[in-house]
């Protein structure tokens, strides 16, 4: 089966650039994309210094629907957003008091491959901190997924006034220009052998390998690929029943098997019941107490609107849009306009908030 192949290096333009994210690229684009994927044959998708978000999260999208292994990687800065302080990956346009809506942020990752099977995806990282995300770090680990095999390493902020260069992945780039794939823990060994008299010693370094079999998500994600959607939910539902008799029907483990239903249904094309489900977990982490801007309620209240907009029945769409426009009054999200986009779509379908 093709492997998929995702080159992203980004950072900001300007002054507050720390690392020379895109200097890697022409090394990594001349690896032969079999090498990078390590499969027979691959297609390799490129982002250079992005400027949009949006774009990454577009790009990331695609290639986690791939059914082959998918290997990311990616070359930048990390900076930590001022309302939430959450590590966000710098985009070309970013700037301090920008980050939430110009840079990329590092939990949209681990929401876009959640449902890939296990043991399928690999991150390979080089990235640099600034001092506020590298303070971050030191009490708690990069959130990537869980199920995704990751390698490489954080390196703390240069020096001022100095760009520095992405010397891992560099490293990475240059034993595999060889033409031949190591495995995954030797390849990042070799690459941090070849950095480490570069290297100030206080790189943290990312070393995940990936999970064994028995994963419930790959049996899922097989089911998909087959086209058995009902199948597929059918086992997730076994699961979110599970999880709540065991943890009460609002925990974080009976809400992941909500979500992975809400995204089998917009697989399976059925957009009234994913926009549905969608709808449901975020008011049932509103009402558990999480806040407004959280990552999940934002990405519940995101994935609604999406799924909202795909409805083609409008009498179905004029029944969930209220409810849709009441949670984009409580949640507006990052994006611009997003009430105002209900409200614009409600009247088209001669429908009201207040119905």
């Amino acid at each position: 089966m093709p492997g998929t192949v995702l080159l992203v290096a980004a950072s900001p333009l300007g002054k507050g650039r720390l690392v020379d994210a895109a200097s890697v690229l022409p090394v990594l684009a001349a690896v032969p994309p079999a090498v990078l994927s390590g499969t027979d044959t691959a297609n390799v998708v490129e982002l250079a210094d992005p400027l949009e978000p949006q774009a990454v999260l577009t790009r990331l999208r695609a290639a986690a629907a791939t059914p082959g292994p998918l290997t990311v990687y990616v070359t930048g800065q990390l900076q930590l957003d001022r309302r939430e302080h959450l590590p966000h990956l710098a985009m070309a346009r970013t700037t301090p008091s920008t980050v939430r809506y110009t840079a990329f942020p590092w939990h949209w990752i681990r929401e876009e491959l959640r449902l890939r099977p296990g043991g399928t995806t690999t991150l390979v990282l080089d990235l640099h901190a600034d001092p506020d995300s590298w303070e971050w770090l030191r009490g708690r680990p990069l959130d990537c997924g869980r199920g995704n095999a990751v390698y490489g390493r954080i390196a703390p902020p240069p020096s001022r006034r100095t760009v520095a260069v992405p010397a891992y992945m560099r490293a990475v780039a240059t034993i595999l220009r060889s033409g031949h794939r190591p495995p995954l823990e030797q390849l990042h060994q070799q690459a941090m052998s070849r950095i480490a008299r570069e290297s100030s010693g206080a790189d943290l370094v990312l070393a995940v390998p990936g999970p064994g079999s028995g994963d419930p998500h790959a049996d899922i994600a097989a089911a998909v690929q087959a086209g058995r959607h009902a199948d597929a939910d059918a086992l997730a539902a076994r699961h979110e029943q599970a999880a709540v008799h065991a943890h009460g029907a609002g925990s974080q483990e009976a809400l992941h098997w909500a979500e992975v239903r809400a995204d089998l249904a917009m697989f399976a094309g059925d957009a009234v019941r994913s926009c549905r489900t969608w709808l449901a977990v975020a008011g049932a982490r509103l009402n558990a107490g999480q806040a407004v801007d959280a990552p999940a309620v934002e990405a519940a209240v995101d994935r609604a609107h999406h799924q909202w907009t795909q409805i083609r029945d409008q009498a179905r769409a004029r029944e969930l849009g209220p409810a849709l426009a009441r949670l984009r009054e409580t949640v507006p999200g990052r994006r611009e306009g997003a009430l105002d986009d209900v409200q614009r779509r409600l009247a088209g379908l001669g429908s009201s908030v207040g119905s």
